[in-house]
């Protein structure tokens, strides 16, 4: 048998029940390696991966480390691919072999972005739409992107090491941004693959909670702050501050703006103008990107 090429990284907390319905479909026979990374979870996580799926690695870490857990498992694989999980998400039969391929075909491709389809009704999401309409051009790899959620991509492991992986300043929470043009300005390529097929399985309803805004807001800015001109980043903090005088979670946003801020200014490193333009290209709107 062929040594797999691709490994499955999940980091979870608190969440032992979705995580074992997910590894069901994950942790089987042909299936490649897995690891679980438990950010502190107190609710068993740990010991019911080990006793229900014993071929899975578990990595417990001390205490919650949000996105950088991904990375402590990337640091972890032994295969030249990893592919993102979430505790409520999973990859179809056959997507991470075809993303396999894709990255073997395109050594200049660190990032393979499957598409991802709901299990309530099996319809595709938003990002997955902007993704096919390929706004940012494509190659013979496939449509170019610079956004993703993390369980819909396969990274090759040390492109992923090379640019530090995801950022323990952001935590969670719009964390793929900053990867995404870390890996942009080091010269790689991401693209999208429709055969790469991720299913995911949120529980929570589809407008974020205001605690889950503020910090997706908090992150967007301070990217804008590490890597984007300073006329964005400006702009985007005066918008925030605005609202802050009105809106609860705004504030909460700012704030842990500013307690970051002098953190990220010593990080600060804008990519090259036609990054940032290509990225300001993804972010918009379909209907307003072409």
């Amino acid at each position: 048998m062929s040594e797999p090429r691709v490994s499955v990284v999940i980091a979870t907390m608190d969440r032992r029940e979705s995580l074992l319905r997910s590894l069901d479909r994950l942790d089987s026979p042909g299936w490649p390696p897995v690891i679980v990374v438990d950010n502190g979870s107190t609710d068993g996580t740990a010991d019911a991966v080990r006793a229900g799926h014993p071929r899975v690695q578990v990595v417990e870490l001390p205490a919650n480390a949000g996105a950088v857990a991904r990375t402590h498992g990337v640091q972890r694989a032994t295969t030249r691919y990893v592919a993102f999980a979430d505790d409520d998400s999973w990859w179809e039969p056959g997507a991470l072999a075809a993303a396999a391929d894709l990255l073997d075909a395109h050594p200049g491709v660190a990032v393979v972005v499957g598409r991802v389809r709901l299990a309530c009704d099996g319809s595709e999401d938003a990002v997955t739409r902007k993704h096919r309409a390929a706004v940012l051009g494509r190659s013979p790899a496939g449509p170019d992107v610079l956004s993703f959620p993390a369980f819909a991509a396969v990274v090759r492991r040390d492109a992923h090491l090379a640019v530090g992986g995801f950022s323990p300043l952001l935590f969670f929470g719009g964390e793929e941004h900053l990867l995404a043009l870390d890996l942009g300005a080091a010269g790689w390529q991401q693209v999208f693959a429709e055969d790469v097929v991720a299913w995911h399985d949120p529980a929570g309803p589809d407008r974020p909670s205001p605690a889950r805004w503020a910090l997706q807001t908090r992150n967007d800015v301070l990217v804008d702050w590490l890597r984007r001109p300073l006329p964005v980043a400006l702009a985007a903090t005066g918008q925030l501050a605005r609202r802050a005088a009105r809106d609860a979670a705004a504030r909460q946003a700012l704030a842990g703006v500013l307690r970051r801020l002098p953190a990220a200014l010593r990080r600060r490193r804008p990519v090259p103008a036609e990054l940032e333009r290509r990225f300001a290209t993804a972010l918009r709107p379909l209907d307003q990107a072409g």
